[in-house]
């Protein structure tokens, strides 16, 4: 296939019919993506234009949406709990990689890493999942991110060491040397980002925010231009972009970016999946599938577990636990490459390519159904994963002593929606009692004398606390309908009497809310359309708006 419109083509018409029938079954897409990268296997893709340059763009706009949309402070402190469990779970995964290779015959080099391409997550799979279900701000989402990020750059660290042959135990100073340049490099290119982002960046934006289209360009030409940077530097396109994007974090700009991002990320993505799916060797893979199925296994189960162990000497409560340790399920991209880079430089042969690159497709397809059901799982796994939560578990904050409400407003989300309201109910002296996964807005809260508790909306342990038996009326402006079902499931459950309002950024889902309880709905785009309308309706022709 020579034609890069004929590829897509090709490629894009088996996504949408495998899509569409994950669709029907309401399985993820990632799944279907991966599985036409399987079915295209058979043909020779190696010399594909499409899958060899554009599914890396795809990457850097996940990691580049992501940047934008984390706070660093809050991961900052987060940082000595993301350390010690990753270290701690690339090393348990590393060694029970490396027995399993050297049971199935493997030795040495090769056996240590394939153990070490064992320890990796997928970035773009937690990523995209996290997104998707609105869960990057959330607790587990930042932790999730927080690992994933010190996963890369330990698998950086590796590349550093195959490539300067640091892997073949000659510790001489001259090898040494890749690895203080590469120390040096990496404070260089944070501290670039940081001076650009505060000096440089809010100038241009704001002569560019005139026109939507020019900012949106200028966004995506600095994607390009610092990720081009990183990787000129040594550094992978994944830290490249998510220190773009983190550049432009504090943007006023940022939500106006991220909406036009977006629907260009989705497509290059399924390109990605594609490509994951394609460097599978139907062929040659069926000796290997013993051992494939045996390393599928470890990342299913025991890096989870590993990392459960891990977090639990922390103060995290079980929901977390569970939640970030079920997200690093999966065999990474980062691996293949690994791999790859150890055959190309002769410590590994064909077979550790095609054993890894069958195990990240099979991980990925069950990780990424895992994560889609994780609330059920859960409900399962809730008292095994009590085991590990220590006794004093409070997540980042300490609970807050909350008096007996009564007849008070309960409201779901800090937001700037939340905000709105939140300020209303004080003005009008109305009792409030706050819910947010923001521990920074929540201790502005506390500090301005609001009753605010920090926690996932989704977790059945802080609901109990937010007293909704005895509210008058409870407000979610959480767009997300999985966090609203779980808040109208546990108003169900305790038989509560408050109205109900939440708030959908999904038409479709209006009504799925009104079944489950909710008195009203709140659509963005509906509530606008409405109050245009009561505008012409009561003050046409003579119109003012205040």
């Amino acid at each position: 296939m020579n034609s890069v419109f004929l590829e897509l083509a090709i490629m894009l018409s088996v996504a949408c019919v495998i899509g569409y029938t994950a669709m029907r079954f309401r399985l993820p897409l990632v799944m279907a993506y991966l599985l036409a990268g399987v079915a295209l296997s058979a043909y020779n893709l190696s010399d594909s234009v499409v899958l060899h340059t554009l599914p890396e763009i795809g990457i850097a706009f996940v990691l580049f949406l992501i940047g934008m949309e984390l706070n660093l402070s809050e991961i900052r402190s987060l940082g000595r709990p993301i350390i010690v469990a990753t270290l701690f779970q690339i090393v348990v995964s590393s060694v029970a990689g490396f027995a399993l290779a050297t049971f199935f015959g493997f030795s040495g080099t090769e056996a240590a890493i394939l153990g070490i391409s064992l320890a990796f997550a997928s970035t773009i799979v937690i990523a995209k999942m996290l997104s998707e279900r609105r869960d990057t701000a959330s607790l587990y989402g930042k932790l999730s991110i927080g690992i994933l990020l010190v996963e890369d750059l330990v698998a950086i660290i590796v590349m550093v060491a195959i490539t300067g042959n640091l892997i073949s135990f000659g510790w001489s100073t001259a090898i040494l040397m890749p690895l203080l340049i590469f120390t040096v490099k990496a404070i260089a290119l944070i501290s670039a980002a940081f001076l650009i982002s505060r000096f440089v960046l809010p100038f241009l934006f704001n002569k560019m925010a005139k026109s939507v289209e020019l900012l949106f360009l200028a966004a995506i030409t600095w994607c390009f231009i610092f990720t081009s940077v990183a990787v000129l530097a040594g550094f992978s396109v994944v830290i490249g972009a998510f220190l773009a994007g983190v550049a432009l974090a504090s943007s006023p700009y940022q939500i106006q970016i991220q909406a036009k991002v977006k629907p260009i990320r989705d497509f290059f993505v399924a390109l990605f999946f594609i490509y994951i799916g394609s460097q599978v060797d139907l062929a040659g893979i069926t000796n290997s599938l013993p051992i494939i199925f045996g390393f599928t296994a470890l990342a299913l189960f025991m890096k989870p577990f590993a990392y459960l162990v891990g977090l639990s000497f922390f103060k995290f409560r079980k929901h977390t636990l569970f939640q970030t340790s079920l997200n690093m399920t999966q065999v990474s991209e980062f691996s293949l490459i690994v791999v790859l880079l150890a055959v190309e430089h002769g410590f590994a042969s064909e077979s550790a390519l095609a054993i890894i690159a069958g195990s990240a497709v099979l991980s990925i397809i069950f990780s990424s159904t895992l994560m889609n059901h994780s609330e059920s799982i859960y409900t399962f796994m809730k008292p095994f994963v009590a085991r590990f939560q220590r006794k004093e578990a409070v997540d980042v904050l300490p609970d807050a002593i909350l008096p007996p409400l009564s007849g008070h407003v309960v409201v779901v989300g800090a937001d700037r929606v939340g905000t709105v309201v939140i300020e209303y109910l004080k003005k009008a002296k109305i009792e409030v009692l706050v819910l947010d996964y923001n521990p920074t807005a929540v201790r502005r809260l506390r500090a301005q004398g609001y009753h605010a508790l920090y926690g996932d909306v989704s977790d059945s342990e802080i609901l109990a606390n937010l007293q909704l038996n005895t509210a008058h009326l409870i407000i979610s402006t959480a767009g997300g309908t999985r966090d609203n079902l779980a808040l109208l499931d546990a108003c169900r459950i305790s038989n509560v009497k408050a109205q109900i309002v939440v708030r959908t950024d999904e038409a479709d889902q209006e009504q799925v809310l009104r079944d489950a309880g909710a008195d009203y709905v709140i659509f963005p785009e509906r509530v606008s359309g409405d109050f245009l309308v009561s505008k012409l309706e009561d003050e046409w022709p003579n119109l003012h708006f205040s």
